[in-house]
């Protein structure tokens, strides 16, 4: 991995380590249509709208996410790219043909 990459994946990696930030993308991503409004986000959380925003400023600057205004809304949508970039970089090169999700439950460090 190229320090380029590394940077890039570490920034991703700092965005999800705070559990609102990892909520929200969890929402975005499992919402229908793989989308959703801002003002349901809202909703979703016992916090100001400007904590709110602030929070998915970081994850667009990580470039977890991307948004759409629509009229007075910002829709917001999780980058496929960027969550399977992560994902490649936790998945050993040695057991990716191999494993299965059976051999090593979530909770588990591969070595």
């Amino acid at each position: 991995m190229d320090v380029d990459l590394a940077a890039g994946l570490a920034a991703m990696f700092k965005a999800l380590g705070d559990p609102v930030r990892l909520r929200l993308v969890s929402i975005v991503a499992s919402s229908p249509g793989g989308e959703a409004c801002v003002c349901d986000l809202l909703q979703a959380f016992d916090l100001s709208q400007p904590t709110v925003s602030h929070h998915l400023k970081v994850l667009r600057g990580a470039g977890l996410l991307t948004c759409e205004r629509r009229g007075s809304w910002v829709w917001y949508r999780v980058v496929p790219a960027a969550l399977a970039q992560m994902a490649a970089a936790l998945t050993p090169v040695d057991d990716a043909a191999t494993s299965s999700a059976d051999d090593h439950p979530v909770g588990t460090v591969r070595t």
